[in-house]
């Protein structure tokens, strides 16, 4: 069955308001999770894919069929993530704050949810620790399997720039990792030595 997604996109070109409508209803999934990632925040979230769509309409005329529609609207979104993050900070906002958030879940169960929004808040904390492009970066690397090349264009890099912040991302990340661990270790163990001393 051929998919009538290209159509839509060359209609959406012209104006057709009612094509793009069906654009958003294919891509609204992604482009809020890659706002998600980008943000901690759902709400926030929310607000970034609306506005990434709005530029996306916006900009049709310009948007290049050769060119992959996910990758060139994925992009505008994670553009917009990384203005807002980058305003966040000239507010003197802390970005930890979001660490508590916990993402949208279909709730398998109320044991398994709580241990999947656990990794994911964690998962969220490491990333808020990132730059804003390296975050980006990383998102659309891991969880969008975008090429080096796809994210070199999204981004406006060189892919061994590219390359490079995504080795120094995956070092940082792996090391604020480890730290955490060791820290919650730590805490048990002294919580465990509390609990096991002798009262006198």
């Amino acid at each position: 069955m051929i998919t009538p997604e290209p159509q839509w996109i060359t209609q959406a070109k012209k104006g057709n308001s009612e094509a793009f409508s069906r654009l958003v209803e294919i891509y609204q999934t992604p482009v809020y999770n890659l706002c998600y990632r980008m943000l901690g925040d759902p709400y926030e979230a929310e607000d970034a894919a609306q506005e990434a769509f709005l530029r996306a309409y916006h900009a049709m005329r310009q948007y290049d069929e050769r060119r992959s529609f996910t990758t060139w609207l994925l992009s505008i979104a994670a553009h917009y993530c990384i203005d807002q993050i980058r305003r966040r900070r000239l507010q003197l906002f802390s970005l930890d704050e979001a660490e508590y958030l916990e993402p949208p879940d279909a709730a398998p169960g109320p044991e398994q949810s709580y241990s999947i929004n656990e990794v994911q808040r964690k998962v969220q904390a490491l990333l808020n620790h990132l730059s804003p492009q390296d975050r980006a970066a990383v998102v659309m690397y891991y969880w969008y399997d975008f090429s080096y090349d796809e994210i070199a264009g999204a981004l406006s890099l060189t892919v061994s720039a590219v390359k490079s912040r995504l080795h120094r991302a995956r070092l940082a990340l792996a090391q604020e990792w480890t730290d955490r661990e060791t820290q919650a270790q730590a805490a048990e163990r002294k919580q465990n030595d509390k609990a096991h001393s002798p009262a006198f």
